[in-house]
């Protein structure tokens, strides 16, 4: 028995034996980016680069920050037009009670449950007679349809439980919905801004299906498509395509790492009631 905790020694193993199985993948993503082509198919691997080799870091710096680029331009964009309206909803949602709230709120739950090759063909259909194909702004467009109805319902939940006085107050001394929007409600609403612009960049910078739908094969591709074309018939690549990944992971990690407190806060906000 843990004595500072309560806590049994064998609930810590478990635990530490299923954190460990979870992050295996991890390990040997990073493991198999330093191995050689040669000792890609060894029987039994090895546990251990023992020859190690950064042929696949350089064939990243070579051939794949142009993909890297596009990413975070795009990852960027969808944070910027996510935050832009779903903030707005999500106060009107919380404290203006439009009509038809919820119903829109019903609107916003069942879109998250359409498949994203079904919204990727509309889109074809779309940016084909406008002209947006392999383009960056149609994808950070279709990138944000994904994230906004989750948006609007974070920052509904996070506003609604922002003191109705502090409105009220804003508006006796003459401040507007809009003033008191952007003076009074979005500064307290930190913790929900940070937790939609993370999940909105996460959800940009890990799309493929968007992405191949829209812009494969012009000068606008992102990482993931950067990491398919290392696979062919006759050709997998697998050191380059794992150190693409581990390259492609670490802003997603330290991100998610110093907006961890954050992230907290915003997701559960609204959870329960003082």
């Amino acid at each position: 028995m843990n004595r500072s905790t309560g806590r049994p020694w064998w609930k810590t193993a478990v635990g530490l034996l299923l954190t460990g199985v979870m992050l295996f993948p991890v390990y040997w993503m990073v493991n198999v980016s330093f191995t050689r082509d040669q000792d890609m198919r060894k029987s039994p691997p090895d546990l251990l680069p023992v020859h190690g080799t950064l042929a696949g870091y350089r064939a990243v710096l070579d051939q794949q920050l142009p993909y890297l680029g596009t990413s975070l331009v795009i990852g960027l964009g969808t944070v910027v037009l996510t935050v832009a309206l779903a903030a707005p909803a999500g106060y009107a949602l919380a404290k203006l009670r439009p009509r038809g709230g919820g119903v829109l709120s019903f609107v916003l739950l069942a879109a998250q449950m359409i498949p994203g090759i079904i919204m990727a063909m509309g889109f074809y259909a779309i940016y084909l007679s406008l002209g947006l194909l392999q383009s960056v702004p149609g994808l950070i467009v279709a990138d944000s349809t994904l994230a906004v109805p989750f948006a609007v319902l974070i920052f509904t939940a996070f506003m609604s439980g922002i003191p109705s006085e502090l409105i009220q107050a804003a508006q006796v001394d003459g401040a507007r919905a809009l003033r008191t929007f952007w003076s009074v409600v979005l500064p307290m609403s930190r913790n929900a801004v940070v937790t939609v612009s993370l999940f909105a960049f996460l959800w940009s910078w890990s799309d493929f299906v968007f992405a191949s739908t829209l812009v494969n094969g012009g000068a606008n591709e992102p990482i993931t498509l950067g990491i398919y074309h290392y696979i062919g018939n006759n050709n997998q690549e697998w050191n380059a395509i794992m150190a693409t990944a581990v390259v492609a992971s670490l802003p997603a990690a330290v991100i998610l790492v110093l907006a961890q407190r954050y992230v907290a806060a915003g997701v559960t906000a609204g959870a329960v009631k003082d």
